[in-house]
Parts: structure tokens; C-alpha cells; sequence
């Protein structure tokens, strides 16, 4: 399950990376809704590098294992 959801997640940020990369090229405006969908994945992908660190962390200062 986790390989198909990183799958689908490098697709949509390889969609979204490339049409603002071509918009930029051409001296267009992104749409709306290409915009929404880059701060969409930024957000997620910033909530869960905090996140994994944290557990990480918090697994480090208890001395717990890390299982994930």
C-alpha cells in the first residue's frame, strides 16, 4: 500500500513541478487550481517531514526503538 501511495505522490508532484516549470518558461500565470494543488503538497510534505522527525526525536530522547 505504501509503494502505491508514493507512486501516486511522486506522479502528481512530477505533474504539478512540470506545468509550473513550463508556465514559467512561457510567461504564463499558473490556474487557481495548480497553484492550490503545489501549496496542497508542499503542506503535506512539510507536515510529514515535522512529523517523522518528531517521532524520530522523541523516540531518540526515550531510547525507545524506532519502528515505522
Amino acid at each position: 500500500m505504501f509503494e502505491f501511495a508514493a507512486l501516486t505522490y511522486g506522479m502528481i508532484v512530477t505533474f504539478v513541478m512540470a506545468s509550473t516549470s513550463r508556465n514559467r518558461r512561457e510567461a504564463r500565470n499558473n490556474p487557481p487550481l495548480l497553484t492550490l494543488f503545489g501549496w496542497t503538497l508542499m503542506t503535506f510534505s512539510a507536515t510529514t517531514g515535522v512529523g517523522l522527525l518528531g517521532y524520530c526525536g522523541y523516540h531518540a530522547l526515550t531510547g525507545a526503538p524506532v519502528v515505522i
